[in-house]
């Protein structure tokens, strides 16, 4: 069915105001967040335009191995004769697409359970929490290269096995900010009024972590990502001859012996997004805590 003039008009006038909040916000965000900002949106028009910025294919070998920058190659040529700057430009879909795509699966895991275990209590949140306790008393990343040992390095493992080894962290921050919220008296009144778990979960408990979680989510991406890279370069994250910054690394790592750089350009590709996804999520916590930074 059609809205009439006024809805419409009134919608419009709603995402309008909403439009030019943001927009005030963003003027009057410090440097650093703008920079932030400025990283991220490079990274993704580089991601989702790839096969159009790239000057050759993901894995065409174009020329011969370790040739210095030029004017054909402007990044040279790895260890296979692939151009650097299109598997950078590769590296972006690849890397920054699956470990977005992990720190969600974490979220919604950890995020989910995390929040039903402080809102149900009892024996629920004891078992809950003791098997998120035996599992972060590993070390990740020796735990990951086991398990991806013994399930294949397949991109479905590498998301399923990096997020649930991360939906430990992420159920022990939202347990931690939900048992805050459940206490509180709306709370109360809403089990009382005989709400469903769903409904207290949603429209109670959620909406009042919401900022805690958006700034975790950042943080998360970040370790990810560093995650993924390090699996990557150890032989155990995405395989050949998808473009993967890690393994970029590994393969021009040689070269470093020659008093060739290449190896740098994939490492700070890696560095650069996790420096810019920071400086974005301290403007959050700064704008969610009441605190004020200029820089």
């Amino acid at each position: 069915m059609n809205q009439s003039p006024d809805i419409q008009s009134m919608t419009n006038s709603a995402v309008s105001t909403r439009t030019s909040r943001i927009l005030k916000e963003l003027a009057k965000a410090p440097f650093s967040a703008k920079l932030g900002l400025l990283i991220i949106v490079v990274y993704v028009f580089a991601a989702v335009f790839a096969p159009w910025l790239a000057p050759y294919g993901e894995s065409e070998i174009v020329g011969k191995k370790y040739v210095l920058a030029n004017d054909t190659f402007l990044l040279g040529t790895d260890n296979l004769g692939r151009d650097m700057l299109s598997r950078i430009i590769y590296g972006a879909r690849n890397t920054v697409g699956i470990a977005l795509i992990t720190t969600i699966y974490a979220f919604l895991l950890g995020g989910i359970t995390g929040i039903f275990a402080a809102v149900i209590g009892g024996w629920t949140d004891q078992l809950l929490s003791r098997t998120v306790d035996i599992l972060m008393a590993i070390p990740a990343l020796i735990f990951a290269m086991l398990l991806l040992s013994i399930f294949g390095t397949s991109v479905p493992s590498l998301i399923l096995i990096i997020g649930l080894l991360d939906a430990t962290r992420v159920f022990r921050l939202c347990r931690a900010v939900s048992l805050n919220v459940v206490v509180m008296d709306f709370v109360e009144a809403a089990k009382l009024r005989g709400e469903k778990l769903v409904w207290i979960t949603i429209r109670e408990v959620l909406p009042s972590i919401s900022a805690p979680l958006a700034a975790e989510f950042g943080i998360r991406f970040c370790f990810v990502f560093l995650t993924i890279s390090a699996l990557s370069f150890l032989g155990l994250g995405i395989q050949p001859p998808t473009a993967d910054w890690g393994s970029m690394v590994r393969d021009t790592a040689d070269l470093i012996t020659f008093e060739d750089y290449t190896p740098l350009i994939p490492a700070a590709a890696i560095a650069i997004l996790t420096i810019g996804v920071n400086f974005v999520v301290d403007w959050f916590l700064q704008k969610t805590s009441g605190l004020k930074d200029e820089f």
